[in-house]
């Protein structure tokens, strides 16, 4: 059953460098098909439609990913995909979210649940289930945060610190926040991992509007001023052109530094579902079954005694490979990237080292 005051808020506004070559600044990692054949943001938004009506689903993406969204995106009011003039992290895009919900509910107790654009998710029921527990919760001026129960040591995860149980109605468990902890060391990730009162910081949020506002309005009174001239431009029909003014004047900062670490009426949501957040080739991992000697295949491979790889291709393109071990090996039209699997974080380093060389930035 769709609820009628809630609205999906899916940010898409990053270009996932981590998955270059594929992932291009003309065609960022949610517009590819990396799992399955609908692409990131399709998925998310599919994940949405039995709870939230299409037309209080929001998406903020980058200004040159307007048109190609609203392709893929059919049902979705081409009025509410949205781009940023500039990119500013995630504070500014849900402020500019906020100022969204603020002209088109003309409510306050709006309810917005605020979700990444490149999470693999198979099991929608569950998630719909924390996503409507939240809203209870919600309801009564709390901040949602969803808690993943870590299954691997990361040092790529922020954490957050659990307290004691809280009783909302549904079946959906729900903790007091202690704190938010930065991406650790691999020693303090052991322990964290030993501790079941530390969490995986997903980046779903749920809160009512005037909860955000009333956040923003203590801990970032800049960027509420600019909710307010940005709200009043949606029905002024002169959006864009404010967004151009209002959006380079917000810090680049993200939510977790501007409000998250900051407020104490943050309640964490304990996640109940399937969640992978698909952040670099290695993800893949754990969501394409692995052939033979451990290798995640897409595309056309041959090889003798290759084994942990991670190897992408097509049909067209032959990729052979001899005594190779925990490598990850991307080949595209025009760029074939060769790479540790161990570093693959390193990929983004990558990106911008070739983006500065002007002979070579028509392959980022």
């Amino acid at each position: 059953m769709k609820l009628e005051n809630l609205y999906g808020i899916v940010m898409a506004g990053g270009r996932g460098e981590r998955f270059w070559p594929q992932s291009r600044a003309s065609h960022p990692k949610q517009l590819l098909r990396l799992i399955g054949n609908l692409t990131l943001i399709e998925q998310t938004v599919e994940r949405l439609m039995p709870l939230i009506k299409p037309e209080n689903i929001i998406i903020i993406t980058n200004q040159d990913y307007i048109a190609p969204m609203r392709s893929l995106l059919a049902s979705i009011p081409p009025e509410n995909i949205v781009g940023e003039p500039v990119g500013r992290d995630t504070a500014p895009c849900i402020a500019l979210a906020s100022a969204l919900v603020k002209a088109k509910a003309k409510r306050e107790d709006a309810i917005m649940a605020v979700l990444p654009s490149d999470h693999v998710i198979r099991d929608t029921s569950s998630m719909l289930q924390v996503i409507s527990d939240s809203v209870e919760a919600a309801k009564k001026g709390k901040v949602v945060t969803i808690g993943v129960n870590p299954s691997f040591p990361s040092t790529g995860y922020g954490y957050i610190h659990c307290g004691a149980e809280i009783k909302y109605s549904g079946p959906t468990k729900f903790f007091e926040c202690n704190g938010f902890k930065e991406k650790p060391s691999l020693e303090v990730a052991e322990k964290f991992l030993q501790d079941s009162s530390y969490k995986w910081n997903s980046g779903m949020f749920i809160w009512s509007l005037s909860t955000i506002c009333n956040a923003f309005k203590k801990y970032a009174p800049a960027m509420m001023r600019s909710i307010d001239v940005i709200a009043k431009s949606v029905p002024a029909g002169t959006l864009e052109k404010t967004l151009v003014e209002e959006y380079p004047k917000f810090d680049k900062i993200s939510i977790d530094y501007s409000i998250m670490e900051r407020i104490d009426n943050v309640v964490v949501a304990q996640c109940s579902f399937d969640w992978d957040d698909v952040g670099s080739w290695t993800a893949l991992r754990n969501q394409i079954r692995p052939e033979k000697n451990n290798n995640v295949i897409r595309g056309l491979h041959e090889g003798i005694d290759t084994k942990n790889c991670i190897i992408v291709g097509d049909s067209k393109h032959l990729i052979a490979t001899v005594d190779l071990e925990d490598v990850v090996v991307v080949h595209t039209d025009d760029a074939t990237l060769i790479c540790n699997a161990k570093s693959v974080q390193k990929i983004k380093e990558l990106v911008h080292i070739i983006a500065a060389r002007p002979e070579l930035s028509k392959f980022i």
